[in-house]
């Protein structure tokens, strides 16, 4: 029997590739003749490069750069085997960047983000993924595309501070010092939201809350977003305003089509095609995919659904190992064939507990569907 294993992180519990560890560890030892194939998933948000790794092969770099709060940092990026670069906004400009009180989406910078753009460039990458998740930011990119060498000016010609409040001031973007190795550039945008850049679903009201933003912040962001994609239309002739998923990340979304000229795409279709994972489950007997919480949400673009469809297609059995139920998860459990739960409760077990309950979880689950030696 052979099982492609490829769940996608437990949000602060387990990484993907863990958490596939831990599935795998539990079927060997039930079921000592399972061939697995380890194909930890992402969709975009931290823990993308990561998978990559797992998945295609490659290295972790470490590069210079700066947090949100332009303070000196080491960042990571993948470098996969084929030459491809993987870079995570939240890796240098998330979040996890930043303690509770410090957020401030104001003042926030993506410029880190451009730093390790820039590192992959020097290394001689050219064909990149950056993933759009995790950030504190809510700069539409510009912090990234001045570490790039791209001008963003104001009225008196001067170079704007760091952070999306100062994109109200936006008068002239100059792209004359730019990279010229951008130009050689094919740049994948991975996400899982499709969020336009400004308005009640864009980059500040839907996120801004989350990075720090209170009613009146928000307001100023989204009005500060459309001065910026005015600016970016006039100058670079791209139209960032509607963009499906220029809002993901803070608007960098919108920066990197702008800047970049990259293809915002479903990041757990990113990942999934990065590392084969069609061909990985049609060659399969079945697959076991999960997360940390499994809602309503989850069949809008998360990484199991994208799972499930692809076994669906090949006609494989497809199983969700969940840490939790949350609301609207009678939606998603539709998309399989099992779905077994870790927790009896809306919270999902810390990371030792975890490993515990997903080695037994995944046998468990195979053993309802009746394959062959699963279950016992």
């Amino acid at each position: 029997m052979r099982v492609v294993v490829a769940p996608q992180e437990f949000k602060g519990t387990l990484t993907a590739v863990e958490a596939a560890e831990a599935i795998a560890a539990g079927l060997r030892s039930a079921v000592p003749e399972v061939e697995i194939d380890l194909a930890p998933m992402a969709d975009g948000g931290p823990g993308t490069a990561l998978a990559l790794i797992a998945a295609a092969g490659g290295k972790w770099r470490l590069s210079r750069a700066h947090d949100p709060l332009m303070r000196p940092i080491e960042a990571g990026w993948a470098l996969l085997t084929d030459g491809m670069a993987v870079i995570e906004c939240a890796s240098a400009s998330g979040l996890l960047r930043l303690r509770p009180g410090e957020l401030n989406p104001r003042l926030a910078s993506t410029f880190g983000t451009g730093e390790l753009i820039a590192a992959a460039l020097s290394a001689g990458c050219r064909d990149m993924i950056i993933g759009l998740g995790g950030s504190a930011t809510n700069d539409g990119g510009a912090g990234m595309a001045q570490a790039l060498g791209f001008g963003l000016r104001d009225a008196g010609g001067r170079d704007l501070p760091p952070g999306g409040a100062a994109l109200a001031r936006l008068s002239r973007i100059d792209g004359s010092k730019a990279d010229l190795a951008l130009g050689d550039c094919r740049v994948t945008a991975a996400t899982d939201v499709r969020n336009p850049l400004c308005g009640p679903d864009g980059a500040a009201a839907v996120y801004g809350p989350q990075k720090g933003a209170d009613a009146l912040v928000v307001a100023e962001l989204d009005a500060a977003l459309r001065t910026f994609a005015d600016i970016v239309k006039r100058d670079l002739r791209v139209d960032v305003l509607d963009l499906p998923g220029a809002g993901a990340a803070g608007g960098l979304g919108a920066g990197v089509a702008a800047f970049l000229g990259a293809e915002i795409r479903s990041g757990a279709d990113v990942v999934g095609e990065a590392s084969g994972l069609k061909a990985r489950i049609e060659s399969a007997d079945a697959v076991i995919t999960g997360e940390g919480r499994l809602d309503g949400q989850t069949a809008f673009g998360k990484a199991p659904a994208y799972v499930a469809r692809l076994a669906r297609d090949a006609g494989k059995p497809v199983v969700c190992l969940a840490g939790s139920l949350g609301p609207a998860h009678e939606d998603a459990t539709p998309l399989f064939d099992a779905v077994e739960v870790l927790s009896g409760g809306a919270t999902t077990p810390g990371p030792e507990e975890s490993r515990r309950l997903l080695a037994t979880a995944g046998v468990r689950a195979l053993g309802r569907l009746g394959l062959r030696g699963a279950g016992r």
